[in-house]
């Protein structure tokens, strides 16, 4: 772990819990901790850690699966794992064509989420999206996709059964071959001349309406 100037005496409780669990501190001097982090102004606070191994098996969770196929701003995925956290989402499955889920940005923009939910990647697993939606669909949950006006509206779709959401790319939505997969299609109904949401915030929606029905 690194350390900027006075970030020890700043954030003395998790100095001293980085400390127990044997973690080496390195108190960086001044100007140096913005050469290696990032960003142009980073925290004073800068971790190197594996990233982790997650089991196929959480997909099987109880709770939404978000599927990200393609997304490929940062921080959209980020915030998308944010949110998925939030709402208490079994997993977020990561298909081929979306950007890294331990990219810097995504990172940050899922505010340590990325550390709380399990991320399975389709590439890891050997699976294509179509690959990945079938093992969805093997589980016993439907697969919906998020569309701007087609389909079900989210509202009257059923989340209390087992369930999987596909966000597609920010401009082209769904492939083709990956939409003949799915069981159907879930809209957020919007008023006003827009054409649709952010995918980070239609999911964020969808995670939420999944979560409200459960509760």
């Amino acid at each position: 772990m690194f350390l900027g100037p006075g970030a020890d005496h700043a954030f003395p409780a998790l100095c001293e819990r980085l400390t127990g669990a044997g973690v080496e501190l390195l108190i960086l001097k001044q100007g140096v901790i913005e050469k290696v982090g990032s960003t142009r102004t980073p925290q004073p606070v800068l971790g190197i850690a594996p990233c982790p191994v997650v089991d196929r098996a959480a997909l099987a969770g109880e709770g939404l699966v978000l599927v990200a196929l393609g997304v490929g701003d940062p921080g959209n995925l980020g915030t998308i794992v944010r949110s998925a956290e939030a709402a208490g989402a079994a997993a977020i499955l990561l298909g081929p064509g979306s950007v890294d889920a331990y990219n810097p940005k995504v990172v940050r923009a899922s505010a340590g989420a990325i550390f709380g939910i399990p991320v399975v990647d389709a590439e890891s697993e050997g699976w294509s999206a179509v690959e990945a939606l079938d093992a969805l669909g093997e589980l016993g949950r439907q697969r919906l996709g998020a569309t701007a006006g087609l389909g079900t509206a989210h509202t009257d779709v059923d989340f209390t059964r087992p369930t999987a959401v596909v966000l597609g790319n920010e401009a082209r939505g769904i492939d083709a071959e990956v939409d003949a997969r799915l069981d159907g299609h879930v809209h957020i109904p919007m008023a006003g001349p827009a054409e649709s949401l952010n995918v980070a915030m239609a999911g964020t929606v969808l995670c939420f309406e999944s979560a409200r029905q459960r509760a």
